[in-house]
């Protein structure tokens, strides 16, 4: 099959990566691509919300299927666009993608099936939203209600910090019109735990739990990131608790969507936060998650084009899916000054030091020839091992021996799962 995947960070790369294992594929392409998926796939210099020219290479060069990465094309509907013009694409359509577009929706969605998530209240006046979190206090959670790369959630824990966020947010439009409502809910405490599925309606096959580290410093501290390293399996939460969330949260939510009529088709992903009163809903994403995926997908024994031709053709309920029982850990080599303003085009070097490690680019591209930094998160350095202290191992020696000027990365991934289980 001819395959071209959508989308140019690190998530594509380690999709390029895991189709290219299969021994349907015969030609692989990545619009835009980067500088590492240039080694894997042919890069077509088309972006993501191009949907007519995307749609033009797709017939020019018999590509059979357009797997979509990232979450904004999938929001703009590039499916339906695809779908409407006869081309097979695999991720949500337009009105199935909004579960991750807007979390006023999310929330509303979890609110009416009785889905277990934080306390919250939407707004869309400023002056209002401002006198509810005055009347809350903090630690409080305000999110831009649309897509934000990322970092439109602040965790504030003082009042302070809360209203200067909500003023970022609805005032100053810091996230443009992502900020036109925001939701301001609870504060909740527990374990982090990321648990993505393969969905098809009310099919739900669940991948391997992960945890991500969001805030840019070590011990958590800082603003947060689209996510700077992330480990999988998740040994210090039992998998009883990892039963409960599937049965409680994930399938819940996909046949809630079949309910509202927007069936869900791709990869669902549930942030999570495991908590004293059992596990509650952070966020739904509608696609794979970055870096998540660069943990999972090195997991996976079973084909990833299967699964999603499987997906496709109405087969995934008799699809077995099978996992390694290795640990994975990924650590994120990020640009100075991320998630703020950060250079761009610095030589990167050492990556033929790396050994067994996998290297999958987020930020990078090829200037003559050579290897530059393109964007915030750089690199994202991942090592499989017999478990989670092997592969954090192998994964921190790989990471060292790679270098770019202003290079920073945590050096605590996966450190609370080896300090939980002592």
């Amino acid at each position: 099959m001819r395959i071209l995947v959508i989308g140019r960070g690190g998530r594509e790369h380690a999709i390029v990566w895991s189709l290219r294992k299969s021994p349907k594929v015969t030609a692989l392409f990545c619009a835009p691509g980067n500088g590492g998926i240039a080694e894997l796939a042919e890069c077509v210099p088309i972006t993501e919300f191009q949907f007519a020219e995307i749609a033009e290479f797709v017939r020019q060069n018999a590509i059979d299927l357009v797997v979509v990465g990232p979450d904004d094309p999938l929001y703009e509907g590039i499916v339906d666009y695809l779908e409407e013009h006869g081309i097979r694409a695999y991720g949500p359509n337009r009105a199935a993608a909004e579960i991750e577009g807007s979390k006023v929706f999310m929330k509303h969605l979890l609110k009416k099936y009785e889905i277990p998530t934080a306390a919250y209240e939407a707004f869309e006046d400023y002056e209002a939203a401002l006198a509810y979190l005055r009347k809350l206090g903090a630690p409080i959670v305000i999110k831009a209600d649309g897509l934000a790369a990322g970092k439109g959630v602040i965790v504030a824990l003082t009042l302070e910090e809360a209203e200067k966020a909500l003023k970022e947010i609805m005032v100053e439009k810091q996230f443009g019109a992502s900020g036109n409502r925001v939701v301001i809910e609870e504060f909740l405490q527990g374990q982090e735990m990321s648990l993505l599925a393969f969905v098809d309606g009310n099919v739900v096959k669940p991948m391997v739990p992960s945890q991500d580290h969001k805030p840019v410093f070590d011990g958590d501290k800082g603003p947060n990131t689209g996510g700077m390293g992330t480990y999988s399996p998740v040994p210090h939460i039992p998998q009883e608790i990892v039963q409960q969330a599937l049965d409680t949260i994930v399938k819940p939510a996909a046949e809630a969507m079949v309910k509202e009529g927007r069936p869900f088709r791709g990869v669902l992903y549930a942030g999570l936060m495991i908590t004293a009163d059992g596990p509650k809903t952070i966020e739904f994403n509608a696609r794979f998650g970055d870096p998540e995926t660069q943990v999972i997908l090195p997991r996976l024994k079973t084909d990833l084009l299967e699964i999603i031709l499987a997906t496709l053709e109405g087969r995934l309920a008799d699809l077995a899916i099978e996992w390694s029982e290795e640990a994975a850990v990924c650590v994120i080599l990020a640009s100075g000054g991320y998630p703020g303003s950060y250079p761009k085009g610095l030589p990167i070097e050492g990556l033929d030091a790396v050994g067994g490690a996998l290297v999958f680019h987020a930020g990078t591209v090829l200037e003559d020839g050579r290897l530059v930094t393109s964007g915030g998160r750089v690199l994202g350095v991942t090592a499989l091992g017999r478990d989670i202290a092997d592969a954090r191992e192998k994964a921190y020696a790989a990471a060292d021996r790679i270098s770019f000027e202003g290079k920073q990365n945590r050096t605590d991934i996966a450190l609370k799962a080896l300090n939980a289980m002592k």
